[in-house]
């Protein structure tokens, strides 16, 4: 994101800046972006949500992931036992962790979802292609 020329923002409608420079402070985001001449048109930006074309993206090694290509993939247990989809990630500071939904509930009953850390001990194989991830995780955890 902090090498893409163009940024897409949200606030106040979606919208497309150019980006002029931006660093890391802290866990947030600082950018100076074209067009946003004083602090208070930066401060009513605060919190907007930042949108960058995939072409912008790091080239990943084979063995990371973006998130964004991880949810929706199914899940299966070593056993070959169905576990459902990812629905989410999340990041825990140590590791991200994978939120996963079971396909089906009983009637009026929520699905179980399953909280697998995203580490090698856990997650076996992410088959983008096949659209899978095998995992070493159990259905009554």
């Amino acid at each position: 994101m902090l090498h893409a020329r163009t940024w897409w923002l949200d606030k106040p409608v979606l919208r497309d800046v150019d980006m002029m420079q931006a660093k890391i402070h802290g866990e947030d985001v600082v950018a100076q972006l074209m067009g946003v001449a004083d602090r208070n048109a930066a401060e009513a930006l605060k919190g907007a949500t930042v949108q960058v074309r995939r072409s912008h993206f790091p080239v990943l090694s084979d063995d990371e992931f973006y998130w964004i290509d991880l949810i929706g993939l199914e899940v299966e247990n070593l056993q070959g036992e169905p576990l459902g989809k990812v629905a989410d990630l999340m990041d825990n500071g140590a590791h991200p962790i994978l939120k996963v939904t079971a396909a089906s509930a009983a009637e009026g009953e929520k699905p179980k979802e399953w909280l697998i850390p995203f580490v090698e001990q856990f997650v076996k194989t992410v088959d983008q292609a096949g659209k899978k991830i095998t995992v070493d995780w159990g259905l009554d955890f």
